[in-house]
C-alpha cells in the first residue's frame, strides 16, 4: 500500500524534471541565438565603417559616373560610368587605370579588372540596414553566397582600397577606417554568426 501511495509523488516529480528540462532545452537554443544575433550585429556595425566610407563609397555609386576624394566629387574629365560600369566608349576606365598604382601621375590602379560596382550594389545615401540587406542579396551582389561574399572581399581591386596610394599632389589617399586583416576576420565572423542586419530605421 505504502509503494503505492509513494509512487504517486515519485511520478509527479519526474514528470516535474522532464517538464523543465524541455523548457532548459528550449530556451538555451534561444538565448545561444540571440547572443549570436548581437554578436552579428555588432560585426556588421564594423562593417558598415567600412561601406560607408569614401574610398568604398566612391566606387559603389548610384549615378552615371564615379566619384573621387574624401568630399566624394564626381569624377574629373566627365568620366561615366558607360553601360556596364567599365567607362564609356572611347573612355574605358582601363584607358587610365593600370594594373598598379601610378606615382607619377597619381592615378589609382589595382591588379584586377577596374570598373564601378553595378548600380544594384550602390551604397551612397542608403541606411547601414539597406546596405546590409544588398550585401547578402544574391539578387542584387552578382548570386554571391556568404562564402562568395567573403572571397569577393578578398579581391585585389577590394584589397586595393588599404592601399590607394598618393592622389596627383603626392597627397595619401584616406584607407578605410577598419583595418584589412581585421576587415576580413570581422566579415567571416558576421557571415559565420548568421549574417544578421540591423532593423529599418
Amino acid at each position: 500500500m505504502k509503494r503505492v501511495e509513494l509512487l504517486g509523488p515519485t511520478i509527479v516529480c519526474l514528470v516535474a524534471i522532464g517538464l523543465c528540462a524541455s523548457l532548459v532545452s528550449q530556451a538555451v537554443p534561444e538565448a545561444v541565438a540571440n547572443d549570436g544575433r548581437n554578436v552579428s550585429l555588432a560585426a556588421f556595425a564594423r562593417i558598415d565603417e567600412v561601406l560607408s566610407s569614401p574610398r568604398c563609397q566612391n566606387c559603389h555609386t548610384l549615378g552615371g559616373f564615379p566619384r573621387q576624394g574624401n568630399d566624394r566629387h564626381p569624377h574629373l574629365f566627365n568620366v561615366m560610368r558607360g553601360p556596364d560600369g567599365h567607362g564609356a566608349k572611347g573612355l574605358a576606365c582601363a584607358t587610365c587605370h593600370g594594373r598598379a598604382n601610378n606615382a607619377a601621375s597619381g592615378v589609382p590602379g589595382a591588379d584586377g579588372d577596374w570598373h564601378l560596382a553595378p548600380l544594384a550594389m550602390g551604397w551612397e545615401g542608403l541606411t547601414p540596414a539597406l546596405r546590409c540587406a544588398h550585401l547578402k542579396d544574391a539578387s542584387r551582389n552578382g548570386g554571391r553566397n556568404g562564402t562568395a561574399v567573403i572571397d569577393h572581399l578578398k579581391t585585389a581591386l577590394v584589397a586595393w582600397a588599404w592601399q590607394p596610394g598618393d592622389d596627383a599632389r603626392n597627397r595619401p589617399r584616406t584607407p578605410p577606417p577598419v583595418p584589412y586583416d581585421e576587415f576580413l576576420k570581422i566579415a567571416e565572423l558576421w557571415i559565420n554568426s548568421g549574417a544578421a542586419c540591423p532593423e529599418p530605421n
